[in-house]
């Protein structure tokens, strides 16, 4: 019966256009929904489909209770086709009838694969050409598609590893699973460099690579690696549009990952883009403000230096705004950008262009990975992205107030560091090292030497040993102002660090779990608005980040959850028994009578907490209350608006009701500090 539906006579290119993004979405009532709902789907297809489905799930269920390790490596192949159409009719989320029409031939083809599967046969793993693959993401457990366009030249078993390109897609507002996989098995797509892999990874919507979007970028390449012969050395990130927007941020991001970054069009940063392409007025609050550190590129500049960066704009697009900003802040830190710019072009890649870039990036293949680099400058506002190269970050001054870093192993090891406490440096073999031991001076005057001495300009905080393989490991820590050789020890309680950092959103770029309160509530109203905001959580997550949250009862966890989960908890101490377990150990006090933090105190029948601290019960993961990732739906209109929106606490007044901005009206909030602990109360309106 599917089969008969289908009939694929030619080639369907899929279009995903932004949306205008004009002066009513710039209104925070009555915010449009995205995605649309789509059309409605016959009665008579809607069966035929979901008779489907009920089969490639059956089919599904039959190859995993073989419980084989081949097979459930390459389930989530298959799944991808089965979660694309089932979500697209639960969620009506197909938007054209033409969609309709394509339904069966993505169950087909997962109905194909699993045939060959239960044979112990794969034939799609050694496709050329366009290629739809799967994996299950840590965060939620959903699966999640990525696309691939493979060289018909590529070699699984013979010759060089490939280059791998990553092409990050531009807005779709109705960019599905089930849309971009019609579009991934249908089309090229922008770029197809001979020779090389492109993967095209789904990035759970649109979202600009951000948050979870950024998580899937890494794990779709994880999962292209594992699977495909791909040099490491040879790994670009490039987009266009909002892809371009995703290609600024993970490069200056994680700049030790490509050999090459191509961002086109797109933003690159957030306050200057809405007012200029958006026409916004924005009034943030000052943590808002601090938040836009994360991912506003230009704070990041420096992590550009050693990395090849070629950068496109249409000579009329309004988004050449995003490498402007970029090539003066490049130029400020004595870097010049190279900007190809297509003339006459408005917010389109020209074939010339395309033909330059792509010269270029042929090119720089021969000076690919860092072998022999003994130089490292590098620049964090936050421990979520501690490391370049050979040097990780391990602590910061202060979080959201850039820490910098500069050093030099050839010789003697010299190095100058500003916002930073602590570091590790750990080479891969091969430096140029000539001697056993290394002397580690820092470039700059030792605290409280007069000017006749020799320390009043650099000092030394002794030698190194070079290892047996021709590699450094040591680590620096500063106590006051001096440095010292050698990690931090006996230190006694929490500090932050990579993967406990926050803010809120934070929690949700690792797995997590939400913990659905069973208790009876202090309070009425805050109970109410726990629940009510429970409910929304899950329906934006699936909405917004494409996955299904995972959800148990606070009587319902486990030692395992504990271990392996951030916890999100819902609710109050009197309703959440995980959070009535904790609450002692928090720096928040919390009561049936009040909320006090911060030396703030606040009627517990009226305001609710939403914060992030280490989880008590295992302090290398998160405990999260009441709160989802922290932007909501006006958020959604302009991907540069989607940044955290709290930081890590907040006092919520519920008499004013959650509106597409805010939970309702915050009333307290404030980052703990370096060793999580409250800060003084700052005023809301404190300037930013």
């Amino acid at each position: 019966m599917l089969r008969s539906l289908f009939c694929l006579t030619v080639a369907i290119a899929i279009t995903v256009p932004a949306r205008g993004d004009g002066p009513a979405d710039n209104q925070t009532e009555n915010v449009r929904r995205i995605p649309k709902l789509g059309v409605e789907v016959p009665a008579e297809k809607r069966a035929e489909l979901e008779a489907g489905l009920k089969e490639l799930r059956g089919k599904i269920d039959d190859l995993r209770k073989r419980n084989n390790a081949k097979v459930n490596e390459l389930l989530p192949d298959i799944e991808i086709f089965h979660k694309a159409v089932n979500d697209a009719l639960v969620y009506q989320e197909l938007f054209d009838p033409k969609e309709v029409e394509f339904a069966p031939k993505l169950i087909i083809t997962g109905l194909e694969r699993a045939a060959s599967l239960a044979k112990g046969e794969s034939p799609w793993t050694s496709d050329k050409g366009l290629v739809v693959r799967g994996f299950v993401s840590k965060l939620d457990g959903s699966v999640q598609p990525y696309g691939l366009v493979v060289p018909e030249v590529y070699d699984s078993h013979n010759g060089p590893a490939s280059r791998c390109d990553i092409w990050l897609h531009g807005r779709g507002e109705t960019l599905s699973e089930f849309n971009f996989l019609k579009d991934r098995m249908t089309n090229v797509g922008a770029i197809s460099p001979s020779g090389v892999i492109v993967l095209h990874p789904y990035g759970r919507y649109s979202n600009a690579f951000k948050f979870a979007g950024e998580v899937d970028v890494f794990e779709a390449l994880a999962s292209t690696e594992r699977r495909y012969r791909i040099d490491p050395s040879l790994i670009a990130m490039r987009g266009f549009s909002m892809g371009g927007a995703g290609a600024w941020h993970l490069a200056v991001h994680h700049p030790h990952r490509w050999f090459a970054a191509n961002p086109g069009a797109g933003f690159s940063e957030t306050p200057d883009f809405l007012r200029v392409f958006q026409k916004q007025d924005l009034k943030p609050l000052w943590w808002e403000k601090t938040l836009w550190q994360w991912y506003d590129c230009p704070v990041w500049v420096n992590n550009l230096k050693g990395l090849p960066t070629v950068a496109y704009s249409g000579e009329l697009d309004s988004q050449k705004q995003a490498a402007d900003v970029m090539e003066a802040a490049m130029q400020a830190a004595g870097m010049q950008l190279r900007h190809i710019i297509g003339p006459d072009t408005k917010h389109a890649y020209t074939p010339q262009a395309k033909e330059e870039v792509d010269r270029r990036l042929t090119a720089l293949e021969m000076f690919a990975g860092d072998f022999g680099n003994t130089e490292v400058t590098f620049t964090t506002c936050t421990l979520r992205y501690p490391r370049r190269s050979f040097v990780t970050i391990d602590e910061l001054e202060e979080h959201w107030k850039p820490g910098s870093i500069q050093i030099d192993l050839s010789g003697e090891i010299r190095f100058s560091a500003k916002g930073i406490t602590a570091f590790t440096v750990d080479s891969d073999p091969g430096y140029y090292i000539d001697q056993d031991s290394l002397d580690v001076v820092v470039n700059e005057g030792l605290p409280g030497a007069p000017p006749d001495d020799p320390n009043s300009e650099e000092y030394s905080v002794g030698t190194v040993p070079a290892l047996s393989d021709r590699s450094l490991k040591f680590s620096v820590h500063k106590i006051g102002d001096r440095w010292h050789l050698g990690p931090r020890t006996n230190e006694i309680g929490l500090r932050k660090k990579h993967g406990l950092t926050g803010p809120i959103d934070d929690a949700f770029m690792e797995s997590f779990l939400f913990v659905a309160p069973t208790g009876k509530a202090w309070n009425e109203l805050p109970s109410q608005w726990s629940n009510s905001e429970l409910t929304r959580a899950k329906e934006h997550w699936r909405r917004h980040f494409r996955g299904v949250a995972r959800v148990k009862n606070d009587a319902q966890i486990t030692p395992d959850d504990i271990a392996k989960h951030n916890l999100v908890l819902w609710g109050d101490p009197g309703s959440n028994a995980v959070l009535s377990q904790i609450i002692a150990k928090l720096p928040i006090k919390w009561t049936a009578e009040q909320i006090q933090v911060g030396g703030g105190v606040f009627p517990a029948n009226q305001h609710a907490v939403v914060a992030i601290y280490p989880n008590p019960l295992n302090p290398k993961k998160y405990v999260v209350l009441n709160s989802s990732f922290t932007f909501r739906e006006f958020a959604y209109l302009n991907n540069a608006r989607q940044v955290p929106m709290l930081p890590d606490w907040a006092v919520v007044d519920l008499t004013t009701p959650p509106n597409s901005v805010w939970p309702g009206k915050i009333v307290a909030a404030d980052f703990f500090d370096e060793r999580w602990q409250l800060k003084p109360l700052k005023p809301v309106n404190s300037r930013p």
